[in-house]
């Protein structure tokens, strides 16, 4: 797996829904992290990689059902000029370095641990399924896995893949600022929530700072802290 530094991050997204990402990927934190060339987050129309008029992404599925299910060629063909891929659905050089993930309501449950293993990675491909689905093709030959953030079901996996991206990125080296913002969040060990914060002012309306953090003892505040994290373990 490729070492991590402060190289920049590349994410190219497939989805026929390009316009829902720019008001995100370019504000705040991913924002500044462009700014800062530690990440480029690149939206492709998957439309692009069709060869009918129409520019059809979608077919009925075979067996019969509702819905209509994403064709796999668009998503191979971008997969290849984006030389993630090659014609027979291997990984070129380029792409040994790579990670494709499929956002799929079917797929392992999106974790910190996830989080922190796919920012390992310089190059990310997130692929967005819509209508009732994506050919099992694509999960099967073309994405490296697929990942859910929730058991429940999309319309589709652009948001996703949104919030995928936010929670690999802040931990790129460079991405926060500060390495110490990373240490003591929710879910840093994988179970426990980060404990209750407080700032100015100490009263308000009558609902007060805990005393012992304005104690000025940094013992009692750390042992105070580490109650207030085992009281929500998960």
């Amino acid at each position: 797996m490729p070492r991590n530094n402060k190289k920049k991050m590349i994410v190219d997204v497939l989805t026929i829904f390009p316009e829902m990402f720019p008001g995100y990927t370019e504000t705040s934190i991913l924002g500044r992290a462009k700014k800062s060339k530690l990440l480029d987050v690149r939206v492709h129309q998957l439309r692009r990689w069709t060869h009918d008029q129409r520019k059809t992404v979608d077919d009925r599925p075979y067996g019969g059902g509702s819905g209509m299910v994403m064709k796999p060629a668009p998503f191979h063909e971008a997969l290849m000029d984006l030389k993630a891929l090659t014609k027979t659905g291997k990984k070129t050089v380029a792409g040994k370095k790579a990670r494709i993930v499929l956002t799929s309501a079917k797929g392992k449950l999106f974790t910190q641990q996830d989080a922190r293993r796919l920012s390992k990675y310089d190059h990310l491909v997130f692929l967005c399924g819509h209508y009732e689905g994506v050919d099992e093709r694509v999960a099967a030959k073309l994405a490296d896995e697929e990942l859910s953030i929730g058991p429940y079901v999309m319309t589709g996996g652009e948001l996703a893949s949104l919030v995928m991206i936010d929670a690999i990125a802040r931990l790129r080296p460079g991405v926060l600022g500060k390495k110490e913002s990373l240490i003591k969040e929710s879910w840093t060990d994988g179970t426990s929530l980060e404990y209750p914060q407080y700032t100015r002012p100490e009263n308000y309306l009558g609902w007060k700072v805990p005393k012992v953090l304005l104690s000025g003892n940094h013992a009692e505040i750390e042992k105070w802290r580490s109650e207030q994290q085992d009281k929500n373990p998960r």
